[in-house]
């Protein structure tokens, strides 16, 4: 459970045991499960949602907020500190996320409704990318480790503002209110260096149920609360709330949260499957957006930064290096699916099993031929070093 790769291994599980779930005679009790109806109630205010959207808009505004933390971190004092160093994942996260939106859009133009998950191939997941650098073991130089994770953190940014100004229903007035008065809040307990976690937590509830409210993905409350959490360490006793939060929360996010997710969104029953699923647009235009349209847009702008002086490439790494990593790269799988999830989910047209064959199919190629370009390019590097 220590080893960099049982995150990834946890995730494969959880999704492989979803679509056997989904296939089989419990596929009743799978149905039933994620959509079980949950609701909290106050007075007049009540939220009522089943299983699914729970853990959808609510356990993953925690991984949001985790996500949060290490961008604000990674911001203040590490490897997003330094404009230099930003330059190369920069373009090369910039290109990862516009080729293969336009390899979708090209695909799927003539269909208004279809043409909604456009986005879904833009996404990279940083647990499976860096779990497949994990498991080629030795040889990984340090700095292609740290050129992935401040790609996939860029990566994080573009999909976060992606999902707030394109994937937002009805807004309600009276909730963005109540949020706008929460972030006031937070604002001030952070300008006022309040360092105690409670008062965070307790606003950043309420933002979250009226973002909920507000049509705006509730997600993106947990991203803003943890922009307002102090990460600079408490003059007198060296504390420091972000780290803690981060440190504490990782593993229930990365252990639970996260494999939780894949298994309520990867069960997709491959029973019905035909030649019309595997070739619909939506799927191609997915699985061409995560397959071609990754290693295109990552590989071509990094070596155009480069060219024009605009980036440099560390001296430990080559181009080899570069494309295998564009390849990893296209496994979109979690942020995919979320996306995918509130693309289609207003349309009243069901292509979710269309959208999650393309995301499966297409995360299972970029890694498989990421890893194993990777592994055949460090070994005759490492051969002929020696």
């Amino acid at each position: 459970m220590n080893k960099d790769t049982f995150p990834s291994i946890l995730l494969i599980t959880a999704t492989v045991l979803a679509l056997i779930i989904a296939n089989s005679d419990l596929s009743r009790w799978y149905n039933l499960l994620i959509e079980l109806p949950f609701a909290i109630k106050l007075g007049t205010f009540e939220i009522a949602k089943p299983l699914l959207l729970w853990i959808n808009d609510g356990l993953m505004a925690v991984f949001f907020f985790i996500l949060g933390l290490e961008l604000k971190r990674e911001l203040v004092e590490g490897k997003l500190s330094n404009p230099a160093d930003i330059a190369l994942p920069g373009f090369a996260a910039i290109g990862g996320m516009l080729v293969p939106a336009l390899c979708y859009a090209w695909i799927n133009w003539s269909d208004p409704i279809a043409m909604k998950g456009w986005a879904i191939p833009a996404a990279t997941d940083i647990a499976f990318a860096l779990g497949v650098l994990a498991m080629i073991g030795k040889g990984i130089p340090a700095s292609l480790k740290v050129f992935l994770i401040s790609l996939a953190i860029i990566d994080d940014i573009g999909a976060i503002l992606i999902i707030a100004v394109f994937y937002t229903s009805k807004i309600s007035t009276l909730s963005l209110i109540v949020a706008f008065v929460c972030i006031i809040a937070l604002f001030t307990l952070n300008r006022f260096k309040i360092y105690r976690l409670a008062p965070y937590i307790v606003i950043g509830l309420i933002m979250w149920a009226a973002v909920l409210k507000s049509g705006i993905h509730a997600t993106l409350a947990g991203v803003v609360l943890a922009l307002f959490i102090p990460i600079k360490p408490q003059a007198q006793t060296g504390y420091s709330p972000a780290k803690t939060l981060e440190h504490d929360l990782h593993d229930f996010v990365v252990l639970f949260v996260i494999p939780l997710f894949a298994f309520a969104n990867a069960g997709v029953e491959l029973k019905g499957l035909t030649l019309e699923n595997l070739l619909h647009p939506v799927t191609l235009g997915i699985l061409f957006g995560l397959v071609i349209g990754k290693q295109v847009g990552v590989f071509a702008l990094s070596f155009i930064a480069v060219k024009l002086k605009l980036a440099r490439l560390p001296d430990d790494m080559n181009w080899k290096m570069i494309y295998g990593v564009s390849l990893v790269c296209g496994i979109g799988f979690t942020m995919s699916l979320f996306i995918g999830s509130l693309a289609f989910e207003e349309t009243g047209v069901n292509l979710l099993v269309d959208e999650r064959i393309g995301i499966l199919l297409g995360s299972f190629i970029s890694g498989l031929a990421g890893y194993l370009f990777l592994r055949f390019n460090l070994r005759q590097t490492n051969a002929v070093e020696r």
